[in-house]
Parts: structure tokens; sequence; C-alpha cells
């Protein structure tokens, strides 16, 4: 290992520790340049891992509880099969002493290659955002839609990923004066290289590249981290029977429910998936993990924002708004994203849509006002809020810092030590970009012209997508870096193209994928880039995963939905499925929702002049003003450390995943996030940095594997056990209005 002493960094110039005290005792400050990175290994383990991951995230995103499988488990899962073919593939040099030279075994599975692994398994820990669009059209439309336009789509938004990613975090070599140039390294200047922006999350995996790969001796009586995570991993397995088929009450366990079974009011107070949630708990890791993420590796300011955010909305605000009857909320379901008539029936969507695929007017005057209910326009007030609030907190709290590492972007700086040892690699070269730009533009240029008939997006509105995503990658990319919180784009590019552009849901589709998701997952990409900055890794070689897991991901994506769609009946038609079908796809439901709401009729109709929640929009100002108060808080009171803690786009956003997320997704996930993050990292320090990730890892991994071979032997079979226990909670009306005279389905009337 080449050691870097920190006498010889500070005679270059170099910050030798680092501002953050978390990366200081948790990222190597060594780097050995010769080590092999691009092996035989690596490319068969992250290929795999890349493709197993995607088929897997792909499947569960269907899932009444979806669950997002991270590289963590990935991560893990090579150790011992990298190790292995270590040992017994042959080490013959082929093509000796020629320009072709290689060999299948370097020698010892090494820490680089592992991340380059999981570079390709982060390509596919997560889901293609435009999948959605498939599902929606395909499914809840009723439209036809073929799988090449699907294919383009989904590719064209990961090509502008790319794109984002590459412009924006080169990780070596200085800008040149040319205004390109200087773009190129905007991002890079901000989000990657100043130390600050440490991406918490990539902690998790770099703590645990250390503890894999430090040589380890069991401790007697003791276990090590690969054989803890065995266990975990064969516990959490074996267990996901009981609420993935045997019981699957343990989902949402709402025992207040049961005691007045015949009580409206009860059940909307205690039920866990359709109202406030009290007393409700999920004894099952997809239900605690499925919409926030592992509670194990989020910073406890981080929970301790979401768990007041959570609070303030479900028990302050839902109810206030609902039993004063703000918006007539009772004639709807107190939490429910479903689009109603004002008397309290589901609105039929396909009864206003043209034979072009556009909003008929005549048919919308006829049928009456879509309404929703005043939990599902709250939460959209909350995604304005925390939009103005993102802007003001980031130009308050951070606006110092941005502008002093605008004036030293062109001139000499202080770097600390990881930037200093990735001056040994090569950059990755300006025209590798210019090509990804060149066809991904032709391509999506082509996608919208030639399938203009169901896109229906036209080609501005892509140039506007990627103007909407490059003005908010700065400041949400510098929450994402500190809080590990993500605010989305979705609200505001809905918003936008709503006005501009309505009558057509496609479009209001296709410019959000396009708008928000280039920022997220360009967001990603700079993560990964951080991540390759902490192990050192060339950038050139961090591109290549990058790139190639990507592609590769996608094509996996969308045969796996492809498959999906053709095998399951009725998949995520919940008019036609029943109650407790597994496959209710709540999070396709919620983009179906938004894209009548804001695509289809329009932001006018519903959010503006001409419709009735109008008054929603105040919630831009709110949250403008809420950082702006804890800011005059902490200048009037600089010894109260912990009002830098509130962090206001965290927790105004909290509850952005509500719906489809429900109540008992987040009790569950701030317990365990509390125990986590505050009890035993307090309280057992040590323990908590052995063990906690290989925790969160086993939970995810065993619980994934389970849940595809439930499927594959049983639910496929449609083999099921019909009794009590596989209630799934036993509150069926909580979903029931409480306004007199309104008659729904089985409900009673008041």
């Amino acid at each position: 290992m080449a050691e870097v002493g920190e006498a010889l960094a500070m005679e270059a110039g170099v910050s030798y520790d680092c501002p953050i005290k978390q990366v200081d005792v948790t990222v190597p400050k060594t780097d050995d340049p010769t080590i092999p990175v691009l092996t035989f290994r690596m490319w068969v383990l992250g290929l795999s891992s890349c493709v197993v991951l995607s088929f897997v995230n792909q499947f569960f995103w269907y899932r009444s509880q979806p669950l997002i499988i991270s590289s963590i488990s990935a991560q893990i899962a090579v150790v011992p099969i990298g190790h292995l073919m270590a040992k017994k593939i042959t080490r013959r040099v082929f093509f000796k002493g020629s320009r072709f030279e290689f060999t299948l075994n370097p020698g010892p599975f090494n820490v680089k290659e592992h991340v380059l692994i999981t570079i390709f398994a982060n390509s596919g820990a997560g889901t293609v955002y435009a999948t959605h669009i498939l599902t929606a059209v395909k499914l809840l439309y009723k439209r036809n839609l073929t799988f090449i336009p699907a294919l383009l789509v989904m590719i064209t938004t990961q090509g502008i990923i790319n794109l984002g990613s590459g412009n924006h975090t080169m990780l070596t070599g200085e800008a040149s004066g040319s205004f390109m140039n200087g773009q190129k390294g905007l991002f890079r200047k901000f989000l990657v290289i100043p130390g600050e922006m440490w991406w918490p999350s990539n902690l998790v995996q770099v703590s645990l590249f250390r503890a894999l790969h430090e040589k380890e001796k069991r401790p007697k009586g003791g276990t090590t981290r690969t054989q803890f995570f065995l266990i975990v991993f064969i516990c959490s397995f074996t267990y996901y029977v009981a609420p993935g088929y045997l019981i699957n009450m343990l989902t949402s366990f709402s025992w207040l429910c049961w005691l007045a079974p015949k009580s409206v009011l009860v059940q909307q107070l205690g039920s866990g998936l359709r109202g406030l949630g009290i007393g409700s708990i999920g004894f099952d890791w997809s239900t605690i993990s499925s919409y926030l993420g592992s509670p194990l590796a989020s910073p406890w300011f981080a929970t301790a924002n979401v768990a007041l955010g959570f609070f303030l909305v479900m028990y302050v605000i839902t109810p206030t708004t609902y039993w004063s009857n703000f918006y007539n909320a009772k004639n709807f379901p107190i939490y429910s994203n479903k689009l109603f008539m004002s008397n309290g029936s589901h609105y039929d969507i396909v009864s206003i849509i043209d034979s072009n695929f556009h909003l008929s007017k005549e048919r919308y005057a006829m049928t009456g006002p879509l309404n929703i209910s005043t939990f599902f326009a709250v939460t959209y007030g909350l995604g304005f809020a925390t939009l103005s609030a993102t802007i003001v907190h980031v130009a308050l709290f951070n606006g110092r810092e941005l502008w002093n590492q605008t004036k030293g972007a062109f001139g000499e700086k202080k770097i600390d030590i990881h930037t200093w040892l990735m001056k040994k690699y090569k950059p990755v070269p300006n025209w590798w970009f210019f090509v990804i730009l060149i066809v991904n533009i032709a391509a999506i240029m082509f996608a919208c012209e030639y399938y203009s008939d169901i896109l229906q997006l036209p080609w501005w509105g892509v140039l506007l997508a990627c103007v909407v995503a490059l003005f908010f990658t700065l400041p949400i990319g510098i929450i994402t870096a500190t809080t590990n919180q993500t605010p989305g784009l979705n609200i505001v590019t809905e918003y936008i193209m709503g006005y501009i552009y309505p009558g057509r849901p496609v479009a209001n589709m296709c410019f959000k994928v396009y708008g928000y998701i280039s920022m997220t997952q360009g967001l990603t990409f700079l993560a990964d880039f951080k991540l390759g900055h902490y192990m050192k890794i060339p950038p050139r070689s961090m591109f290549m995963a990058q790139v190639v897991g990507t592609v590769v991901a996608v094509i996996v994506y969308v045969i796996t939905a492809w498959w999906l769609m053709a095998t399951i009946p009725n998949l995520c038609d919940t008019t036609l499925l029943p109650e407790d079908s597994p496959w209710r796809c709540p999070m396709d439901n919620v983009f179906f929702d938004a894209s009548v709401i804001w695509g289809l009729i329009g932001t006018r109709r519903i959010f503006g002049d001409l419709g009735a929640y109008s008054n929603v929009n105040w919630f831009f100002l709110l949250g403008a003003v809420a950082p702006l108060i804890v800011w005059i808080m902490h200048k009037t009171f600089p010894e109260k450390r912990w009002i830098c803690l509130i962090h206001m786009p965290v927790l105004l956003g909290s509850t952005a995943m509500m719906p489809p997320a429900s109540a008992v997704n987040f009790t569950s996930w701030i317990i365990i996030g509390f125990l986590s993050g505050f009890v035993i990292f307090r309280y057992k320090p040590k323990l908590w940095e052995r063990y906690n990730y290989v925790v969160s890892g086993g939970l995810d991994a065993g619980t994934a594997f389970m849940t595809i071979l439930i499927f594959l032997t049983l639910g496929s079979r449609d083999i099921t056990i019909d009794w009590w226990g596989n209630n799934p909670e036993g509150c069926p009306l909580a979903s029931c209005p409480t306004a007199k005279g309104i008659v729904v389905g089985d409900c009673p009337v008041f």
C-alpha cells in the first residue's frame, strides 16, 4: 500500500484532515495505483450483480409493499465468491509478451475491483422511473404501447443521466478558461470535491469495504462480519415466510382496529395502511424499508427531522383538515390517493379521454370536476413548500460556501488529501460526453417525433425539462450530500408542464421523467463518483462501469416489466384486483393519478384559477419562510446548536412518499431508526460500527430472495392460505367517508 504521510501532504499544500469527522475516521487516506481494477472477476461479478438486482428491484416495484434492494447486499454477497475465484481460477497469462497480454486471475481479490462491482450493482439498485409510463399507458389508461418506443424512452432517460453526471462530475483535471470546460467542472467543484459534501450513504459502503478487506480473525466465541452477514441473511430469509405468505397481518399490525370493528372513527385512527396508524407497527422488513430505504443507513438528525415532519402532517394537519371538513374532506377517505367525484365515488378517467388521447373538455364538463382527498392535496402543498424551502435553505445556510467555491473555481485552492491522491489518474476525455450527448439527443428527438401520437412530448419540452433539472441539481444536490434525503422535482415538473401543455397525460409523464429523473439519477451518479473519490478509483474505469451498468440495467428492467405485465392478470388495476392482492402497484397508481391531475386535466383546472385547490399554492410561500425563521433563530441563539439540526427541506419533505407510503411504513421506520441511530449509536458505538450496516444488508438480501422464491413456487401457481391471519390488517372501514348522505360500497351511511 502506498502510504501518504501527513508531513508529505502538508508540504504539497494538501489538507490532511477532513472537515467532516465521520469522513476523517472512515475513509482511508492512502492509495496504491498499481492495484488491478478492470479484472475478469470484476466483469463477471459486476454484470451478474447488475442483472440480479435489476430483476429483483423491478419485480418488487409492482408489489403492494415495494422493496428496494440496495447495492449493499451485492457488495457483501460477492466477497466470498471473489475470494473463491482468486483461489480457483488459473493464473496463466495469455498472449504473453504481446499487446493483448491478459490474465483471468491477476492475484488476490482487491478492494478496487470490489468497488467497481458495487458501481455495477448500483445501476440495478432501484428502478427506471420511466417504467411508470409503460405501466400507466398499457395497464391503467388501457392504450397500446409497443416495445420499441418503451425501450427508447427508458434508455434515453438514462442517457440524459449519463450526460448530466459525466459533464458535472469529473474528478480530475483542471478547468480551462472556456465556458464549456468551466461548466463541466461546475458541479464537481460544488458536490464532489468539497469535503463538506460528504454523501452520508457512501460511508456505509466505505465502512463495509474496509471491514470486508481488512484481514480479520474470528474472535473467540464471536463471528467475523462475513459470517454475521450470512447469519442475518439466513434468519431474514427464513423469517419472511411468515409476513410474506403465512401471516400477512404482520405487514401492518393494527391492533387498535380490533377494539371497535364497526367504528369508522377507531379504524381511521388505528389503520396503518389507510388511516393515521396510531399504534400500528410492521413486523416485516419490506414494510419498514419500502419507501424510505433502510433506517439503519439514515443519520439520526435526518431521521429526527423525518419523524417530526411525519408527526406534524399525520397527527396535526391531517386530523385538523379532515374533521373541520376542509375541501369537503369528509366526502372522501381520510387517507387516499384516489380520484373522486363530488359524491365520493371513484372518478371514471377513461370516460373523459377522446380518441386522440387528449382531454375531452365537453365530457369533463358533463362529468364534473375532479376531487382529491384533503390529505392528498396537503401532500402536494408540502411538495411545493419543500421546493421553495430547498432554494432558500441552501441560499441561507450554504450561500457563503458556494460563493467562496465559485470565486476559487479558477484560482489556486487548498485541496484535501483525497482530491490530491486522485490527481494521479487520467481524467475522462470530453469527447466521450459529446458522443453521449449527440446520440442521446438524436434518439430522444426521433422517439418524440416518430411516436408523437403516443408520447405527445414536443421537442421543446425535452429541452425545457433539461433546463429545469440543471437549475435544481445544485441546491438539491447539497441537501442530498449533507443529509442523505433528496427533495424531488416531480411535483414542479408536473406543475410547469400542466400549465404549458394541458390535456396530454403522456406528455406530462415524459416531461416529468426527463426533468425529475435526469436530476435525481444524476445525483446518484454524483454519489457514485464521490464513492470512487473516497476509494481512489480511476475516473475512466468509473465512467465505463456506470455506462455499461446503466445500459444492462435498463434492458433487464424493460424485459422484467414486460414479463410481469404479460404474466400477472390485472396487474396494477386496483378496480379489478382484490384488496389483499400483493400486486396493487402503489407507486404506479400514484404516478397514474398524478398524470391525470397535472397532465390530462391540467394545473389550471385543479390548482389554478379554474380549480378548487388554488389555495394550496400558498405552500410555496410557507416553504420559503420556514428556513428563514430557522436561520434567524440560529443567528439569534448561536450557542443553541440543536437549532442548526432543524432542516426544513427534510422536515417539510418528510412525507413526500405519502401516498403511496402509509403510516405504518413511517412508524416502523422511525422506531428502527431511533433504536439504531440514537440508542445503539450513542450507548453501544462499537457494536453499531461493527454490525449496523451488515445487518441492513443481510435483512435486504434475505427478504428479497424469499419473496422471489415464494412467488416462483407458490404465488405464480395461485397457491394461498385462506385464514384470518392473512387479512392484511382488519381495518376495512378506515377508507370510508364520514359525511352525511354519502353512499360508498359497504361503508355505513351517516
